[in-house]
């Protein structure tokens, strides 16, 4: 543990738990709060996260109604009515350079950059630009674990799209390190919750720490250091570690349950029994965890939700200040019949031709992701950070690249950014632009409120009037 400056209680920002085959950054406490004003000059850091849902929405019932200041939410946002006081629901905007190319890929790839990706059928992809969500991790992700933390639902497409005449790969991509540097989605909580919480030094790659639960292994360290703490640090040191401890289980109940087999057809089982011979054969000594880097079975909330909470504890334990998450990939195929009312794929869905039957359960997909993402926003709004929460220090874009599934209209795309990003971003209202504002003035402005300001991103040179 990094030594703690014991005559005046303070301890620095970047204090880890260690253990031998984990180490845990920690949340932000009132022991640090003395230096972090001293050398960062505000006492939390701001996070950004972006979301992404595909396949557009039901455009006669997304855009809020009423006053600018107090407005109505519509029926897909009505899931964030608890929430309206912290999300600023942005209309009129649109990406520019993803008005070339049919169909979903350029406004997919595309939608973080600002940039026209290359057409392609081949592996040579090309989004012409990086995301903000790198931009962001070049300035700021050399002062957390990971630079950036990119999370998912869906493996990464493959094949070519006839219909487009584009490589798939495009649809599985929102997060560009250079333009020819795509980074894939973990869609593993297993992988993802490892890659935060343990370390993978050539000492501590043991069995036995691999089978270990992180908080064991960090144990000794954090009890050190909670003798040193006033009891609201305390308080929050063991809010914080059993919010790991529960995330951590429900891992484990997951791959529990895979293993176990539960509901599973007998001839599925037998045959999954023969698998799992096969590939305990193949990798030899490998640990069951290795094995289960492949894409578990999950119900498809649970396993966004876990997700979340996954991006949540990142956030909170300061092991990264960025991130990204797409629900589904471009020309997502998810069957959400799990839905009441809802029977038929996202995509069939969302190419509803203007039918009220496919309207209406297209609205009700739409609804089920702003529920989702309500979800992440009050799991933040939880937790206690300085003078207010983490979603106080955070921003939290929700969107797609596209207006209407059917339409594929790249024009008044849907937009919706949460938290106060440390107090600099005016929540709790509804603005409305000019049709044809550019996307990429929204995105200059959360970089400049990041810490990571650029003179230009895509075609905004200055941020969108109004955000503050």
């Amino acid at each position: 543990m990094a030594n703690i400056q014991r005559n005046n209680w303070q301890i620095p920002r970047r204090t880890m738990l260690k253990g031998i085959g984990a180490t845990m950054a920690l949340p932000f406490l009132e022991a640090m709060a003395p230096l972090c004003a001293a050398s960062e000059g505000s006492a939390t850091p701001v996070r950004m996260a972006c979301l992404f849902m595909a396949n557009g929405v039901r455009p006669d019932k997304w855009t809020p109604t009423g006053s600018k200041n107090n407005p109505t939410l519509s029926p897909i946002l009505s899931p964030l009515e608890s929430l309206k006081d912290d999300i600023l629901v942005l209309s009129g905007l649109s990406n520019k350079a993803s008005f070339t190319g049919d169909g979903h890929y350029v406004k997919t790839a595309g939608w973080l950059t600002g940039t026209t990706i290359t057409k392609t059928t081949g592996s040579d992809i090309n989004a012409n630009g990086v995301s903000i969500d790198q931009i962001a991790a070049r300035s700021i992700g050399r002062d957390t674990k990971l630079p950036s933390l990119e999370l998912g639902c869906e493996r990464t497409a493959n094949g070519v799209d006839t219909n487009v005449n584009y490589t798939r790969l495009y649809a599985s991509h929102i997060a560009w390190k250079a333009p020819t540097a795509p980074l894939p989605c973990e869609i593993n909580p297993r992988v993802a919750f490892d890659r935060l919480f343990r370390s993978r030094s050539k000492m501590d790659n043991m069995r036995a720490s691999e089978e270990k639960s992180v908080l064991d292994l960090v144990n000794e360290d954090a009890k050190k250091l909670q003798k040193q703490l006033g009891e609201h640090d305390k308080q929050k040191i063991d809010e914080y570690l059993q919010s790991v401890r529960e995330v951590e289980r429900r891992i484990e109940h997951e791959a529990n349950e895979l293993r176990a087999g539960n509901n599973l057809p007998e001839d599925v089982l037998k045959r999954m029994q023969e698998i799992d011979q096969r590939i305990s054969k193949t990798m030899g000594k490998a640990t069951r965890e290795e094995e289960l880097h492949s894409m578990p079975r999950f119900n498809h909330t649970d396993h966004v939700r876990l997700m979340m909470d996954l991006m949540v504890l990142a956030f909170w334990a300061d092991a990264t200040r960025v991130s990204t998450f797409m629900f589904g990939n471009a020309v997502s195929g998810k069957n959400f019949s799990f839905l009441d009312g809802v029977s038929g794929g996202h995509h069939q869905l969302s190419h509803h031709k203007k039918n009220e039957k496919q309207l209406d359960q297209y609205q009700r997909i739409n609804t089920w992701h702003v529920e989702q993402y309500g979800y992440l926003l009050d799991q933040m709004k939880k937790i206690k950070e300085g003078n207010g929460t983490l979603l106080d220090n955070s921003m939290v874009l929700f969107g797609s690249g596209i207006r209407d599934g059917n339409a594929h209209s790249p024009h008044d795309i849907p937009t919706v950014v949460a938290g106060k990003a440390g107090g600099t971003l005016k929540t709790g209202r509804h603005l409305a632009h000019k049709k044809g504002t550019p996307l990429c003035g929204l995105y200059h402005g959360m970089l400049k409120r990041v810490g990571a300001p650029v003179k230009q991103i895509g075609d905004a040179t200055s941020e969108l009037p109004g955000l503050g």
